[in-house]
């Protein structure tokens, strides 16, 4: 479902990315595929300093369909930033590797908290984040980090994904079924 990125996999994201309802919610845009080959050289570089964590999303045949990363990372805490490929819209992949990508930062790579900006106008990320059952508006909550992202247009919604609220969904929350369960 995810691996490491990867020069060999730039052609084929380079040209699901530059689809017209992917394009403009990619963080790092690319104009041409020998951009995109240079931002991804980049963006290996940037993981082996930690500035970053990227992995490329897999298809079930291990076809490269999207890309999902965690930026800016600083005191255990980085934003997300994930998109898939329009002919794999809808299909289930974004929630997959969401939750395979949570799984190594939380558990593999000691991540504290991810944080979510979203444009208010972007419909998909929206309903995809309001899916996952461990999110939180994170407006009030880290009004710094809200102040930051906005800090040149008031555009961006904040949610975040703590690990503790993340072990609770997966383990606390199922303990608590079970002693209910037997009571």
């Amino acid at each position: 479902m995810l691996k490491k990125r990867d020069l060999q996999d730039a052609p084929v994201l380079f040209d699901l990315m530059s689809h017209p309802e992917v394009f403009p919610y990619v963080r790092h845009k690319a104009s041409s595929s020998d951009e995109f080959y240079f931002l991804t050289k980049q963006t290996m570089e940037a993981e082996d300093r930690g500035e970053l964590i990227s992995r490329t999303i897999l298809d079930e045949w291990g076809h490269p369909i999207g890309t999902i990363n965690l930026f800016d990372v600083e005191d255990n805490k980085g934003f997300l930033a994930t998109w898939i490929g329009q002919p794999y819209f809808g299909k289930g992949y974004n929630q997959l590797a969401k939750e395979a990508f949570f799984e190594e930062l939380f558990f593999q790579l000691d991540i504290d908290a991810i944080f979510m900006k979203i444009r208010r106008t972007n419909v998909r990320s929206m309903k995809a984040a309001l899916k996952i059952p461990y999110v939180s508006a994170a407006n009030e909550t880290y009004p710094e980090v809200h102040k930051w992202i906005n800090r040149n247009e008031d555009v961006y919604d904040l949610y975040v994904i703590t690990k503790d609220q993340y072990m609770f969904h997966y383990y606390g929350g199922q303990e608590q079924t079970e002693e209910v369960l037997e009571a």
